[in-house]
């Protein structure tokens, strides 16, 4: 089968195009020939190993894993002995190392699920790294709970809008921040309050009680308890000003 591979870090360049062995299908494990596969900022720090700090988990002078990409949805093609949750031919997405290739062989149990029979598999297959991180923050680490308040810093990039449409499912009021041309978009998505950065700095309206007052008296909605920057372009301290009045904050994909 073909599969994407590199065997060094640095551009671009390093990815290719080769034939690979399929892989094996354990006992509890599902085959999967892939439909699509989505790239997302994770495969980019796998190839490129950067940021250093991730270092230890790609490996530290050249990747332990050769194979590219994360996300896929597909069609089961094969299953293992002891597998009972789904049969070939059932379309699936999930989340497996190596994704970009022909078939990937995931566990059952671990990160693969039905298709939602609405999806296309391009649909699914754009879900698992980006709603899992959004849905992590918010339900796992955040606690959010009907009727608490959530700021969503860059909401209209890929786990941004995952964790607005999470975040309200979840009963939060959002704010969510994003540029000129996304403010419809993310608007639709079901943000209650929507701050155009272009415009508007959020950093400094939130960092003093005179700067929040006029905030809310603004009409832009009452404090919050959570605060998350899916991809944060201002700096840490400038993002962290908020927090005196969003009580946590949370970030990833720096």
């Amino acid at each position: 089968m073909k599969a994407i591979v590199y065997d060094r870090y640095g551009p671009p360049d390093v990815l290719e195009l080769r034939e690979v062995d399929e892989p094996e299908v354990g006992e509890t494990e599902v085959l999967v020939r892939v439909r699509a596969a989505a790239a997302n900022p994770l495969d980019w720090f796998a190839f490129t190993g950067t940021p250093y700090i991730a270092r230890p988990g790609f490996g530290l002078t050249k990747p332990t894993g050769k194979r590219l990409g994360a996300d896929f949805a597909g069609v089961v093609e094969k299953i293992g002995s002891k597998v009972n949750l789904f049969q070939p031919g059932d379309e699936v997405y999930g989340t497996t190392a190596g994704s970009f290739a022909d078939l990937v062989s995931v566990g059952q149990d671990v990160s693969l699920a039905p298709k939602p029979t609405p999806l296309t598999f391009e649909q699914a297959a754009a879900v698992p790294v980006a709603g899992l991180t959004a849905l992590q923050a918010l339900r796992d680490k955040g606690s959010v709970e009907t009727g608490q308040h959530v700021l969503v810093n860059g909401a209209a990039g890929g786990v941004g809008t995952f964790t607005v449409q999470i975040a309200k499912a979840l009963g939060a009021e959002v704010t969510a921040v994003c540029s000129s041309r996304n403010v419809e978009m993310v608007a639709a998505l079901g943000a209650d309050h929507v701050v155009d950065y272009t415009r508007e700095d959020f950093t400094g309206a939130f960092g003093d009680t005179t700067c929040w007052s006029t905030w809310q008296a603004a009409d832009h909605g009452p404090t919050s308890s959570a605060s998350y920057d899916p991809a944060p372009q201002s700096s840490s301290s400038a993002v962290r000003r908020p927090t005196a009045c969003w009580g946590h904050w949370a970030t990833c994909c720096r």
